[in-house]
C-alpha cells in the first residue's frame, strides 16, 4: 500500500508537471531549429556524420513522433489525470458546501470582518433579500450561535484549472485521432483530367479519397516582369460520375468536402496546349488537348488542328500559332495571344478560337477528423484560463445576533483570489448593508 501511495504521489506531484512541461518546451525548441523529415544525407552534410548518427539514434529527424517525446506527453497526461483526481474532490466540496453551517468562531476569523451594533429592527428576510437581489446564492441556518446567512458568487470558477487540464487532454486526443484516422498528401492534376487518389506526404503511398476530383481550368496571372502574381484552379468533385461540387480555389481558399480539404499549393506548366472552339451561332464549345506540334482531330466535324509554333517569356507561353483545317478546305494558320479569343472573321473558319498553355494544379490534401477536438480543447483552455486568472470565488456571511448579542450583526467575507479588489468590495458592501438597515 505504501508503494502504491508513493507512485500515486509521484504522478500527482507538481514537480513532475514542471519537469515534463520544461522538457517539452526545450525539446520543441530543438525540433523547431533542426529541420524535420529530411534525408540522412541532408543531416550529414549540414551537421556532420557523427551528429547525424546521434540524431538518428534519438529520432531527432522525426522528433515529434519519437518514442521519448511521446513518453513525455504520456507522463504529462498521466500527471494531469492523477492530479485532477487527487485534488478535485476537495475543490468540489468547497463549491457545494453549505457555507451557513460554519461556526461563528470560524466566521470571525475570516480575512475580512465588520460588526454593526444597535440593529434591533434587522431581520433575516431583509438581509437575505438584499443578498439575493445583488446576485448572491444564499444559504441560511439558525442555531444557538445566531442566524447565519451565507452568500457566494463564482464558486464554479475554482474549476478553471481543471478545465485547463481537461483541455490539454482533449487537444492530445484530437492529435491522436488526426494521426491515426487522418492523412496528409499531395497530387498534381492536369487540366481536364481527374483523379480519385492522392499520395502520402510521408510514404508516397496512394490514398483513396472516396470520390474523384477534376481540374476543369487553371488560371495564372503574372506581373509585367514575368513573376507570378496569383493562380487559381477550378475543381469539380464527382461521385458516381456525377458532379456534386464545383469551386474555384486559390491559396488560402481551399475546397472542403467530406472532411477532406484540398489546398492550392503549386502548379506545373506543360508543353501541351488547350484549344477551345466555340460556335458563335449556337454557343457550343469543344476543348482539345493538343501536344506541341502534334495534330489532333475532331472526328465529328472532320476538323484537324494543332499548335505549330509558340513564343515564350521565361517559363510561360504568351503567343501561339494555330494550324486549322476543316474538311476539304485549305489549312489556315493564325497567331493568338494566350487566353484571348479570336473572332471567326479573323481566321475564316466559322469558329471562335482560344488557346492556352496547359497546366497541372498542385494540391495539398489533408484529412484531420481530430481538428474539432483540438478546437474544442483550445476553447476550453481559454475559458479555463479566464476562470483561473480573472475570476474568483467570493463568499460573505451575515450573522445576526452572533452568540446571543442582540441587535448585533457580524459581516464577514473571503475570496480565493484578488484580495485587494475584494477589500474594496467589502468596504462598499458593509457600507451598503449599514445604509440599508438604517
Amino acid at each position: 500500500m505504501k508503494d502504491n501511495k508513493q507512485i500515486w504521489n509521484f504522478f500527482a506531484s507538481v514537480k513532475l508537471a514542471l519537469f515534463t512541461l520544461c522538457t517539452l518546451a526545450l525539446t520543441s525548441i530543438i525540433g523547431t531549429i533542426i529541420p524535420q523529415h529530411e534525408s540522412y544525407s541532408f543531416y550529414v552534410k549540414r551537421y556532420g556524420e557523427g551528429m547525424a548518427n546521434f540524431f538518428r539514434i534519438l529520432d531527432i529527424p522525426d522528433m515529434y513522433g519519437s518514442w521519448w517525446f511521446l513518453t513525455l506527453l504520456g507522463l504529462l497526461s498521466a500527471n494531469l489525470i492523477v492530479c485532477s483526481i487527487d485534488r478535485f474532490p476537495a475543490v468540489w466540496k468547497q463549491i457545494v458546501a453549505d457555507q451557513s453551517l460554519l461556526s461563528v468562531a470560524r466566521i470571525e476569523k475570516m480575512p475580512f470582518t465588520h460588526t454593526l451594533d444597535g440593529l434591533n429592527s434587522a431581520n433575516s428576510g431583509q438581509l437575505e433579500s438584499y443578498l439575493q437581489k445583488d446576485g448572491w446564492k444564499t444559504q441560511k441556518n439558525e442555531s444557538g450561535q445566531g442566524l447565519i446567512i451565507a452568500g457566494q458568487k463564482g464558486g464554479w470558477t475554482r474549476t478553471g484549472v481543471y478545465i485547463v487540464h481537461a483541455s490539454i487532454l482533449i487537444i492530445f486526443a484530437g492529435a491522436i485521432v488526426g494521426h491515426f484516422l487522418g492523412f496528409k498528401g499531395s497530387v498534381m492534376i492536369p487540366e481536364t483530367k481527374q483523379t480519385a487518389k492522392v499520395y502520402s506526404s510521408e510514404t508516397q503511398a496512394p490514398i483513396d479519397l472516396g470520390f474523384e476530383v477534376r481540374c476543369d481550368h487553371f488560371d495564372i496571372e503574372f506581373y509585367d516582369n514575368g513573376m507570378v502574381k496569383e493562380y487559381t484552379s477550378r475543381l469539380t468533385v464527382l461521385e458516381d460520375d456525377k458532379e456534386v461540387l464545383v469551386k474555384d480555389i486559390e491559396v488560402n481558399s481551399p475546397l472542403k468536402y467530406k472532411g477532406i480539404t484540398l489546398y492550392q499549393a503549386s502548379y506545373e506548366g506543360y508543353r501541351d496546349f488547350i484549344i477551345t472552339l466555340k460556335d458563335p451561332a449556337t454557343g457550343a464549345e469543344k476543348a482539345f488537348v493538343a501536344p506541341f506540334q502534334q495534330q489532333v482531330k475532331w472526328a465529328e466535324k472532320d476538323i484537324l488542328l494543332g499548335v505549330v509554333n509558340a513564343e515564350a517569356l521565361r517559363d510561360r507561353v504568351v503567343r501561339m500559332k494555330v494550324w486549322f483545317k476543316a474538311g476539304d478546305n485549305a489549312p489556315a494558320t493564325f497567331w493568338l495571344e494566350a487566353q484571348t479569343e479570336s473572332a471567326s472573321a479573323d481566321n475564316g473558319t466559322g469558329y471562335n478560337f482560344s488557346v492556352k498553355q496547359m497546366y497541372a494544379t498542385g494540391l495539398q490534401v489533408a484529412k484531420d477528423p481530430g481538428v474539432w477536438l483540438v478546437y474544442l480543447g483550445c476553447f476550453m483552455m481559454m475559458t479555463g484560463l479566464y476562470f483561473a486568472f480573472f475570476m474568483s470565488h467570493r463568499r460573505v456571511w451575515l450573522v445576526l445576533n452572533p452568540d446571543g448579542k442582540k441587535g448585533s450583526l457580524l459581516i464577514a467575507g473571503s475570496t480565493n483570489k484578488n484580495k485587494i479588489g475584494f477589500e474594496k468590495f467589502f468596504s462598499e458592501f458593509t457600507g451598503e448593508i449599514t445604509e440599508t438597515l438604517q
